[in-house]
């Protein structure tokens, strides 16, 4: 927490003033993030050269090419956000450490995931229901302890109104571990092309982030009728370190990929986005905030199911990105019209700011 010496310096020094604004913070936490990302990004892909993906033989052809591309990126993100909470962000708040914790131990189990995976060649790395198992695990015990210790609340809000809610009790650890569980694994699911999910998380980071500094902001939730949260707001500089991390990442993930994020990545922030949601008040919003998520989880779903209960596939190739390049679209061409719908899905969701 360097910032908090830059802080004290405050009472004598009054141009160290800024660094007591979570907006001066959120700056400086976007490019230390994006430039350690970047400085960190070549050694690392070196040093994961040996961590080569494989590519399923039943998938498109043109992904043969991809062959041989090192994975397990998703590292570079988590090393460049940890570094830059460290130097601009509050880690004595209750709120950043529950978001480190989710994004850092999911992170460790896509890690042993994709070593599984890569290094010891096992095609199904850590079996999926002694993942979930755990992954929900993390999330239960984190929200218990934010409710119990920190008396976090448990309502349950409906997007586009403002005074309806529901108070799910004890129930709400249950759901809201659910929330974070089914948005990391969603995000897993997305990362199949060459920049296709890192672009829409961090497109709906920034929109979480914006969440969290209205939350967290007494004058601007009072104008805006949106519940207050004390604390909340210093989310905002770690979404604003998430998001120039993943652009950093982006700079080596773009077509041609020079690495993979990998379970190390798609799992983290994954979680990352759910867990905001979750302590934004934006769980339900999430479903339309990650559209793109909630479709290519679908997807998987929808194909699986038909498959087992009439032997028929609804799509070429599920997730539906693959499917879609099955149907001739060129890769770079669906990937950006996801992003596409991604910044939309964003900007409608912001709008219920003023709406509810």
């Amino acid at each position: 927490m360097i910032y908090k010496v830059f802080h004290s310096l405050a009472e004598d020094i009054s141009a160290f003033n800024v660094f007591r604004y979570i907006t001066f913070r959120t700056f400086l936490a976007f490019l230390t993030g994006f430039f350690t990302c970047i400085w960190v990004g070549p050694a690392l892909i070196k040093k994961l050269s040996l961590m080569k993906q494989s590519i399923r033989d039943d998938g498109p052809q043109t992904h043969k090419s991809k062959t041989g591309t090192p994975t397990m990126g998703g590292l570079l993100i988590l090393v460049s956000l940890v570094v830059t909470a460290f130097l601009w962000v509050d880690l004595a708040n209750p709120f950043v450490q529950s978001v480190l914790l989710v994004t850092v131990l999911y992170g460790a189990i896509g890690f042993i995931d994709d070593y599984l995976k890569v290094a010891k060649k096992n095609t199904k790395g850590l079996p999926g229901k002694l993942r979930l198992a755990i992954e929900f695990g993390i999330a239960f015990v984190v929200l218990a302890w934010l409710v119990n210790v920190h008396g976090y609340p448990t309502r349950l809000y409906v997007p586009f109104f403002k005074n309806i809610f529901f108070d799910l009790g004890v129930g709400y650890m249950f759901f809201g571990a659910f929330v974070i569980v089914g948005c990391a694994n969603a995000v897993n699911l997305t990362d199949g092309l060459d920049g296709l999910a890192i672009v829409p998380v961090t497109v709906s980071v920034v929109t979480l982030g914006i969440f969290a500094y209205v939350t967290g902001n007494a004058t601007i939730a009072n104008y805006l009728q949106v519940p207050f949260i004390n604390g909340v707001g210093e989310l905002t500089p770690l979404s604003g370190a998430l998001v120039a991390a993943g652009l950093g990442f982006l700079w080596y993930n773009s077509h041609p990929a020079s690495i993979f994020m990998g379970d190390v990545g798609s799992l983290s922030l994954g979680g990352f986005l759910g867990i905001v949601a979750v302590l934004t008040n934006n769980e339900l919003l999430l479903v339309f905030l990650g559209g793109i998520f909630v479709i290519e989880a679908l997807s998987v779903i929808t194909q699986v199911a038909s498959f087992k209960l009439t032997g028929k596939r609804v799509f070429r190739m599920a997730p539906i990105h693959h499917h879609f390049e099955l149907k001739g679209l060129n890769e770079t061409k669906v990937v950006i019209r996801f992003w596409i719908v991604s910044i939309i899905l964003a900007v409608l969701c912001l709008s219920t700011l003023k709406l509810r």
